[in-house]
């Protein structure tokens, strides 16, 4: 016995959602992709937090990778028994820097703050007596300079919210030291095989580019705290001007602000300059000196040759990015800013390459003769003009697809 139909016999007809166009059909196609761009750059503006967790645990893993492989160098013993090393080493000074700066220069931030502040209202109420500010809104000045510091560390929001992310960031970053290839693999199984091996070879480029990074970055660190320190502490002795208050204490902050390019410099040297007319006039002027002997040291001989083995970042770009990261993401986008810019520019680079390689398109010299004459030519073609070469060339432009 035959069951009955679920439907009854009726007659389908097409419907608002039926595009048998094929040109209605490649505009949806089209359409779809910008809006998944659109919703995906939503996605990461809501979700800007966690990604920046996940991006500061990847940071740190690159910064534990790179001391792994740093110890294979000399010890021949299992890449887990490398990395806890590389933990306890880390971690262990980082306790003894804790340590060091809780027990005998603990009582110099208060000092610091109070130097700063005094040396602010001083500043603006020279200012105030030029006539270039009204004389009632000096205190509002520094409450708005204080308020644009609290929305850059609104990123972590309070105390326990910082040690939490902290603390999230240093797991990832751990689980991605102890088993990279298991993270490449699995994200290249969501890519098609064709572009696996593209993949790799863009991860490990990227892994080397940021390992150098921020091994220079690290160096560079280590160089500018403890010169500025010695400049501040014991050269200033040497020429007999006396050691500048709160020396250790500004080599520190000199050293920690050095991470971040461009902004830590500029930070360090308020305070040490701050810091220096606070204890006299020639004691100030000591302090500019050796700020700006302290990056022109680390401009034109540390970076230039850090920057040689890594990726050459422009300065106004580097710049650029941080504001930007710092506007949109808070305190932790100003950190990470140098190392998404370098992993976007080497990703970048590779697309091009191998877009070159595959259109066998090799690179041109062109010198500023060149560039004139092709202007003129561009702007008054003539048959004369058109040569071989360049016709090869328009033929391969014109076979190329348009981009959608």
């Amino acid at each position: 016995m035959s069951r009955p139909p679920t439907v009854e016999p009726h007659i389908e007809r097409p419907g608002p959602a039926e595009f048998r166009d094929p040109l209605v059909r490649r505009e949806m196609q089209r359409a779809s992709v910008w809006l998944g761009m659109a919703l995906l750059l939503a996605g990461v503006v809501v979700l800007a937090q966690p990604l920046l967790l996940i991006v500061g645990g990847a940071i740190f893993a690159v910064f534990l990778d790179g001391g792994v492989r740093l110890l294979g160098r000399f010890l021949p013993i299992r890449r887990g028994w490398r990395l806890l090393l590389v933990l306890l080493l880390g971690f262990g000074f980082i306790g003894w820097v804790v340590w060091f700066a809780g027990t005998t220069i603990g009582a110099q931030f208060e000092d610091l703050r109070e130097v700063v502040t005094a040396q602010l209202n001083r500043l603006l109420a020279f200012v105030s007596s030029l006539g270039l500010m009204p004389k009632g809104q000096t205190t509002d000045i520094g409450g708005q300079l204080l308020g644009g510091i609290g929305r850059l560390t609104s990123a972590v929001g309070s105390v326990i919210g910082a040690v939490t992310s902290v603390i999230a960031m240093i797991v990832i970053g751990i689980f991605l030291a102890a088993e990279p290839r298991i993270y490449d693999r699995g994200i290249a199984w969501m890519l098609p095989l064709r572009a696996r091996a593209g993949f790799y070879r863009i991860a490990e480029h990227v892994g080397f580019t940021l390992r150098r990074l921020l091994s220079g970055r690290l160096v560079g660190m280590v160089f500018e705290g403890v010169f500025t320190w010695f400049m501040l502490a014991e050269f200033s002795r040497i020429i007999g001007l006396g050691p500048v208050p709160m020396a250790a204490l500004l080599g520190l902050v000199t050293g920690v602000l050095a991470f971040i390019p461009n902004i830590g410099a500029i930070t360090s040297g308020v305070l040490m300059v701050a810091v220096g007319f606070s204890a006299g006039t020639n004691t100030g002027f000591y302090a500019i000196g050796v700020y700006f002997f302290v990056q022109n040291i680390d401009g034109y001989l540390v970076v230039p040759y850090i920057a040689r083995r890594t990726v050459d970042l422009p300065p106004a770009l580097v710049l650029a990015m941080q504001l930007l990261m710092g506007a949109l993401l808070g305190i932790l986008g100003v950190l990470f800013a140098d190392p998404i810019l370098a992993t976007l520019k080497v990703v970048l680079v590779d697309l091009s390459k191998q877009r070159a390689d595959e259109e066998n398109e090799g690179p041109e010299v062109v010198s500023g003769e060149d560039v004139t004459v092709g202007a003129l030519a561009a702007a008054v073609p003539t048959a004369a003009s058109a040569g071989p070469a360049s016709a090869a060339a328009s033929r391969r432009r014109r076979a190329r697809p348009s981009a959608p």
